[in-house]
């Protein structure tokens, strides 16, 4: 993952002249509150109307079972999205948490269900720990939901500081207690 495909590409902010670079981002939208494929489509459109990002890829709809939550909880839908964006990570982050808050959701508890989660995974080779940021993703690596849909929009992905992600998902497959995910091809979201 590079800051940008070519690094003598740059967008030029039209508010201020600031020069910046074109990130390559990859963000995780989830669901299991509420009419989850709706949820899912808005998220990805509100990030499609944001100035600053081009989404160019996204995922099919991936089910699983939530993780660290509630046992009665539902089970979300999931996708990735893959785009450019000359946006800070940290705009890049007040965008989807502002999403987030527009379809309903609530930050009551940590792995609390809800109507739409956005997570950056990925933004560039950015490496970011802050309170809120921590960039790649902490968990990551950890997650099916998040490598699966990922590996189907670049099959040659690679997370910084854990390797290439189609390793990982032979990981998370494999052993003991293998991870399960499935594809819904029934229900899609769509680029509008």
């Amino acid at each position: 993952m590079t800051e940008t495909p070519n690094p003598y590409i740059v967008d030029a902010d039209t508010m201020t002249g600031e020069m910046r670079p074109i990130r390559r981002v990859v963000i995780s939208l989830g669901s299991n509150l509420g009419e989850r494929e709706q949820s899912l489509q808005g998220g990805l459109s509100a990030l499609v109307d944001t100035p600053g990002i081009s989404i160019f890829d996204v995922s099919p709809v991936y089910e699983s079972a939530p993780v660290g939550g509630p046992s009665d909880a539902g089970d979300f839908l999931n996708v990735v999205v893959s785009a450019d964006t000359t946006l800070t990570p940290r705009t890049l982050l007040d965008r989807c948490l502002a999403i987030e808050d527009a379809f309903g959701r609530e930050r009551v508890e940590r792995h609390a269900p809800r109507t739409l989660d956005l997570d950056l995974v990925v933004v560039g080779d950015q490496k970011i720990e802050d309170d809120d940021l921590v960039l790649p993703h902490p968990r990551a690596q950890e997650r099916l939901f998040v490598l699966q849909p990922w590996i189907d929009v670049d099959s040659e992905a690679y997370l910084p500081g854990h390797g290439w992600v189609v390793d990982l998902i032979a990981d998370l497959t494999g052993g003991s207690e293998p991870q399960q995910i499935t594809r819904r091809d029934d229900v899609a979201v769509t680029i509008d």
